[in-house]
């Protein structure tokens, strides 16, 4: 028994020096972006049967040799979300990990302090690179084919580093057409020549002026009124002239347009169709006062690229110069059966293994990959580690440790004083 009183308080002492190396890990790390705390789970060892006979009977009492630790649990708490200054700083509110890789190694981590490198490649502080999904909007010289307010998520397979080109293009759109709205009046009272204009955007990125005269015409048919109009694409700053197009306008009775003979006219290259309406929707000829025309024409100058970013869905945003943005990939969760499964390789980074299961990307009703949590940008998740229960852990495993060290010596002095005797 007193050897037995020896290994139990060995034993003891180092299961509570593994449990206290835990919480203090924990402690160590209560300032650690996207850590995650563990707890120690303890376990008795098989007991020893002891037995004694007497004539009539058999007695057995059972004693323990001692505990050990069972396992060590990570905690899947949400740790607390920090406003930061950057968003490319990243957090997850819900289950799931982010996906970096080096050197052909994948891991995962709610450490989400990400940054641009010069290569404009995503990374973390350490360079791991961030995995997610590119869009299809790039071509190989670096132009934007097509402008996508989010990028849908890929395959698990199809997962890929987040890099971006240092150079990209957003190609213009020429003005295919330009709307107009006024009221020329009657010409009666003086407004006989009524003038508007609009700016269209030429295939060389040119932004040129199309403006409109509009005359009411000598000869009238009645019913309703005709007026002659004027339409010319020059240059911004007028010296130079594209084309010109002249067309007659017809109101009805009512003064609500009827029919236009000005349809379209060429801009340096690109047709712009000449919108004037129809009924009282654009221009029209009522005895009410004039109001000045107002215009509008689709197209977009081009740009170049002025930075990359990320907003609260994952979504990288490249923004241009001329104003636009486009979503060119996103940021993915993955997520695992069983994330206590997971091998931790550093404090924040861990890797999958056998009882985790592989990473999976969640789908919706409609088989549609989807993140499976929300991601917050400008925002990083703290340490889950809960530093009051951690301290009054950390005193109870040494009150325990204390208590297996007196038990040993103990166990020790007994053993002594037994070996004294029996000399």
């Amino acid at each position: 028994m007193m050897t037995q009183a020896f290994y139990s308080g060995v034993s003891g002492l180092k299961v509570y020096s593994d449990g206290i190396n835990v919480v203090s890990d924990n402690l160590a790390n209560v300032s650690t972006t996207g850590f995650r705390a563990y707890d120690a789970e303890y376990s008795t060892l098989f007991e020893t049967t002891l037995s004694s006979a007497s004539a009539n009977l058999m007695m057995s009492n059972n004693v323990g040799v001692g505990v050990q630790v069972q396992a060590t649990t990570m905690s899947e708490e949400q740790g607390t979300l920090m406003l930061t200054d950057k968003n490319t700083d990243l957090a997850i509110m819900g289950e799931g990990w982010f996906g970096v890789e080096a050197n052909g190694e994948k891991f995962y981590t709610r450490n989400g302090d990400f940054l641009f490198d010069s290569q404009n490649s995503l990374v973390t502080n350490e360079g791991y690179h961030v995995l997610g999904t590119l869009g299809d909007n790039i071509s190989e010289d670096n132009v934007l084919t097509k402008n996508l307010d989010s990028v849908a998520i890929a395959d698990i397979t199809q997962q890929e580093a987040l890099h971006f080109p240092s150079t990209l293009t957003y190609p213009t759109e020429p003005t295919s057409k330009a709307k107009f709205t006024a009221n020329l009046g009657v010409g009666d009272e003086g407004y006989e020549t009524i003038t508007m204009a609009a700016s269209v955007i030429d295939p060389q990125s040119n932004r040129n002026n199309l403006k409109l005269t509009f005359t009411k015409s000598q000869q009238q048919t009645p019913p309703g009124s005709q007026w002659d109009v004027v339409a010319k694409v020059t240059s911004a700053d007028g010296k130079i002239e594209y084309a010109q197009e002249d067309g007659v306008v017809t109101f009805d009775e009512t003064g609500a347009l009827s029919s236009s003979t000005l349809t379209v006219i060429d801009n340096n290259g690109a047709p712009v169709e000449i919108d004037l309406g129809s009924g009282y929707d654009g221009i029209i000829s009522m005895d009410t006062p004039v109001f000045p025309g107002s215009s509008t024409a689709d197209g977009t100058m081009g740009g170049t690229l002025e930075e990359y970013s990320i907003n609260q869905n994952g979504e990288v945003i490249a923004s241009f110069s001329n104003g636009k943005q486009s979503s060119v990939g996103r940021v993915s969760i993955f997520h695992f059966q069983n994330d206590q499964g997971l091998e931790r390789i550093d404090a924040t980074r861990f890797a999958q293994s056998v009882n985790s299961g592989d990473p999976l990307i969640y789908t919706n009703s409609d088989g549609e990959n989807i993140l499976g949590a929300t991601i917050r940008n400008s925002q990083l998740e703290s340490s889950n580690v809960d530093t009051s229960v951690a301290l009054t852990n950390l005193i109870i495993l040494q009150r325990a440790y204390d208590a297996n060290s007196k038990s040993v010596t103990t166990a020790d002095q007994m053993i002594q004083k037994a070996l004294s005797m029996d000399a």
